[in-house]
């Protein structure tokens, strides 16, 4: 999945958090729907702006991020 097409990040647009393109929701707002218990068609249902591509490409870039090194400096217990 090349989420690249479907997430970006603009200064101008929540701070530059990113987004998906052509909206104003934020990638960790998606991710915090379906962490709650959203399933994908109330998202999708919810906010018409997104499609299932769309939020792939939102799980897609999660990966990505989680996957990144840098990021594995969580504690454990």
């Amino acid at each position: 999945m090349n989420w690249e097409a479907y997430i970006h990040s603009d200064p101008s647009i929540l701070a530059g958090k990113p987004v998906v393109k052509g909206t104003r929701l934020a990638v960790d707002f998606i991710m915090r729907l379906l962490a709650t218990g959203w399933s994908e068609e109330q998202v999708l249902e919810n906010y018409p702006t997104l499609t299932t591509e769309s939020l792939r490409a939102v799980f897609a870039y999660a990966a990505e991020c989680v996957s990144d090194e840098s990021v594995y400096s969580l504690h454990t217990h």
